[in-house]
């Protein structure tokens, strides 16, 4: 069976995929506000802004490719699903770091909520993966 096919509206696939899209939509709006507090002074790399840019290129292309995989195919887009919210968690982990060690970075109110909206989106996205491994 493919779930792809007839998804429905008020299916729980539908609700899944947005979830996932909803968590990618979120992290890539984090590198955005990244680039406004300097992320690349926050993490000490050389080179700046134009070096800090390079780097976001293969993430954002990463979230991008996994959102095709899930759309195409769920079963084997799974560990993309995995991936998305797993770098979610490591992205709060990161800055949560450095917010208690003081940084003064990342402490606007929508930098907060992205970050919140983060964590509670890749939580709830492994979680729904209990139920989507056992998929056909």
């Amino acid at each position: 069976m493919e779930l792809l096919e007839e998804p429905g509206q008020g299916s729980l696939y539908v609700r899944k995929i947005d979830r996932r899209t909803v968590n990618a939509t979120i992290l890539i709006t984090h590198q955005i506000d990244a680039a406004y507090w300097h992320e690349w002074e926050l993490f000490l790399i050389p080179g700046g802004n134009q070096i800090n840019l390079l780097l976001n290129i293969p993430i954002i292309g990463l979230v991008m490719y996994s959102h095709s995989r899930v759309v195409a195919n769920m079963k084997t887009g799974l560990p993309f699903y995995k991936l998305v919210a797993c770098l979610g968690l490591l992205t709060v982990g990161i800055h949560a770091f450095f917010f208690f060690q003081g940084s003064e970075s990342f402490i606007q109110p929508m930098s907060i909520a992205l970050m919140l909206a983060t964590f509670i989106l890749s939580i709830w996205q492994l979680m729904a993966l209990r139920h989507l491994e056992d998929l056909p």
